[in-house]
């Protein structure tokens, strides 16, 4: 994905705030955990706060929360849904944090919008020393047979190699690293997979998928012929034609720690 590319699908999400809060998972608490295990403090900045929703989990792990979004309509319902938090306007390449006000950095299912050359010192700079940064992604566990289906009905768009357990830790081992030349501020990365789970409907699960940037980008006629696909699909399927199920899923964590010096390029 080149640069205009990911541009395009980093901001399609305003669009589609409200469906997103509705119908994006949470994150598995000991996912959550993990992230933060090594943190020496309770400060964290959830970095592309989206909706909230990893926000959510961090209060009631009992974190001191500050949000981060470059959406206005995400932040705006982010607001709405959780009022107590300090919300800020800023990205991952400008963050509005005075130096070493946070002892981590998370971010839920936004790091890979991330340009690292350029948030990579930015995230540094606002972390404490020793600080950590962790990316979160909620994937659809594609070892279940009937999800593999699901996965090859949608495509790459709506499913793509991050989206799934058997490649995920391949696609984000390096996400932490720049692209260029400029020094890295993170040390070697830890990789670990929590179980996670969905109640949906076969509705309810369509129009999650019809929040993610692939389908979001896609052509008005594209998107309804993919969306119908997946329709039929989950219609033709004993787990998803009737009622409520349970949509297997694992959250999917990338944890690394601030180097004190950047490393040479």
């Amino acid at each position: 994905m080149d640069q205009d590319e990911r541009l395009l699908h980093a901001s399609s999400f305003g669009a589609a705030a409200v469906s997103y809060a509705e119908h994006r998972p949470d994150y598995a608490e000991a996912a959550v955990r993990w992230a933060l295990e090594p943190a020496s403090g309770p400060r964290v900045l959830d970095l592309g706060a989206g909706t909230g929703k990893l926000t959510a989990t961090l209060i009631a792990l009992g974190a001191e929360v500050i949000a981060v979004e470059p959406d206005p309509s995400m932040l705006t319902e982010l607001r709405r849904s959780l009022p107590a938090v300090r919300a800020l306007p800023g990205s991952a390449e400008a963050i509005p944090l005075p130096d070493a006000s946070v002892d981590a950095v998370l971010a839920g299912n936004a790091m890979h919008w991330f340009d690292m050359s350029v948030a990579g010192p930015e995230i540094a700079r606002v972390l404490a020393p020793g600080g950590i940064l962790a990316g979160l992604w909620n994937v659809m566990d594609d070892r279940v047979e009937w999800v593999a289906g699901l996965a090859r009905v949608s495509g790459s768009a709506a499913i793509g190699p991050r989206d799934t357990p058997t490649s995920w830790r391949a696609e984000t081992a390096d996400m932490h690293l720049p692209k260029t030349g400029v020094a890295a501020r993170f040390g070697s990365p830890e990789q670990a997979e929590f179980p996670h789970g969905q109640r949906r409907t076969a509705d309810s699960l369509v129009a999650t998928i019809a929040t993610r940037a692939g389908v979001l980008v896609m052509p008005e006629q594209e998107r309804e012929a993919a969306l119908g696909r997946i329709r039929a699909f989950l219609a033709s399927r004993p787990e998803t034609a009737d009622g409520e199920f349970a949509l297997p899923m694992l959250t999917a964590v990338l944890r690394v720690r601030r180097l004190r010096e950047p490393a040479t390029a």
